[in-house]
């Protein structure tokens, strides 16, 4: 009871204050998020919470993690951020502490929500922006999320300008991939375990295989699946590649070399098994651009020097 009581005390603080700005003249503007869920930002944002490390890795290299007040633990290895900033539960958000960190923004994630609850609700009627962000799955997707948080802060120049490098770096590989007729197939292992994880069509990552001009053995597929070991051995990759680092404590490309049935797949035979990042090949950011990078000289040593 007590701690809801803060809650309504610092609620009543923060909409006084927002009273008295917009009495001093409009200071906010209004917008749409991802989602296409309507909203209200401060023209000038100084204070932002990042609830996803895709999300926060634009915001730095927007140049703003000065204007990170907290983050959620995945965001913790992100590159350029403070390691001792608030780390918040983005599934189960605190409002106190959030609201107490006065935040002018909060861009959350569609991962952040568990089916149709919202968890920022409380948070909201403190009269907090939260922008919702879903996670893309294509490159363009990719680049609309970019200019959307330029947009929001303030920093569309820079935004433009990540994009436009991106685009080039996209350009410059698939020019290359559109060269290569005898397509290499590629098997893509993101998880394992009980089950096997991959994907197909509709995703950023089989997009990337077809720009370096390879094919997913999986690109018939829709969306994230788990394909069975069988299935896998019977389309016969030439590449296989993987971003788990491991699998029950052995490495993922040692464990996907010595399983048993694996042993005369091609990709197994030839020794072709490469790890690839798991980071910039998972996070929808301008990252994906080293994974795309990365990928190409594992499939395409020759054609990608």
């Amino acid at each position: 009871m007590k701690k809801r009581n803060r809650i309504l005390s610092l609620v009543s603080t923060l909409l006084f204050a927002i009273m008295l700005l917009v009495g001093c003249g409009k200071t906010e503007v209004t917008m749409k998020d991802r989602e296409g869920t309507e909203f209200k930002v401060p023209k000038k944002v100084n204070t932002i919470i990042s609830t996803a490390p895709s999300n926060t890795e634009v915001l730095v290299e927007l140049g703003l993690s000065d204007k990170l007040v907290a983050i959620d633990k995945y965001s913790a290895d992100v590159e350029g951020v403070n390691q001792d900033l608030p780390k918040i539960d983005f599934r189960n958000p605190d409002a106190e502490t959030i609201i107490a960190l006065k935040p002018d923004l909060i861009i959350a994630s569609g991962h952040n929500k568990a089916g149709d609850k919202d968890p920022f609700a409380l948070i909201k009627e403190a009269g907090i922006p939260v922008a919702y962000i879903p996670s893309s799955y294509s490159i363009d997707g990719i680049y609309g999320d970019i200019e959307f948080i330029s947009k929001l802060t303030g920093t569309e120049k820079k935004g433009n300008e990540i994009i436009n490098n991106m685009k080039k770096e996209v350009a410059d590989i698939k020019a290359i991939g559109d060269k290569i007729t005898d397509k290499k197939k590629v098997y893509f292992e993101i998880g394992s375990g009980s089950k096997l994880s991959s994907f197909g069509k509709d995703t950023f990552l089989n997009e990337m295989i077809e720009i370096i001009g390879a094919e997913n053995i999986f690109a018939n597929e829709k969306s994230w699946i788990s394909p069975s070991p069988e299935s896998i051995i019977a389309a016969n990759p030439d590449v296989i590649l993987t971003n788990m680092p491991e699998v029950n404590g052995v490495k993922a490309v040692d464990d996907i070399k010595s399983r048993a049935g694996w042993e005369n797949v091609k990709a197994v035979k030839d020794g072709a098994v490469y790890g690839i990042d798991k980071n910039t090949s998972a996070r929808p950011s301008q990252n994906v651009i080293k994974a795309l990078k990365e990928m190409a000289k594992a499939v395409y040593p020759n054609e990608y020097k």
